[in-house]
């Protein structure tokens, strides 16, 4: 007896293909209404775990030599991405928690942060 699965019948795969795709549109057109300083924090919080992960790979193929060098580096970028998501959650108008916050406060947190998490890393080195 053969025995047919409709997982793997054309017509549902291009259903999943499908929802997919509306998918991905509902995302990015209410994405597109995001405020630009959002975006901007975003792109940072991006081009920081892409650094991380340019580490990573670096480590993988070239070796852990300086092995405090490869973790300094990997922690920066993780923690500078943590501190920037606090950012974006605490200058988000949409957050209530954050309402009485004022955005000059939520960035000098953010500078002050990143300063005592570069000094940590900086001891880290050496």
């Amino acid at each position: 007896m053969a025995r047919t699965s409709s997982s793997s019948s054309p017509s549902s795969s291009s259903s999943i293909t499908k929802d997919a795709q509306d998918l991905l549109r509902a995302l990015w057109s209410a994405y597109s209404a995001t405020p630009t300083n959002l975006k901007i924090i975003d792109l940072y919080v991006a081009f920081a775990v892409f650094t991380a992960l340019l580490q990573v790979v670096y480590m993988a193929l070239v070796g852990t030599f300086p092995f405090n060098s490869f973790l300094s580096g990997v922690l920066s970028c993780v923690g500078t991405a943590v501190l920037a998501v606090c950012l974006r959650i605490q200058v988000n108008k949409e957050n209530k928690e954050f309402k009485d916050l004022a955005p000059e406060r939520a960035f000098a947190d953010f500078v002050l942060c990143n300063v005592v998490l570069h000094l940590v890393i900086i001891n880290f080195l050496g």
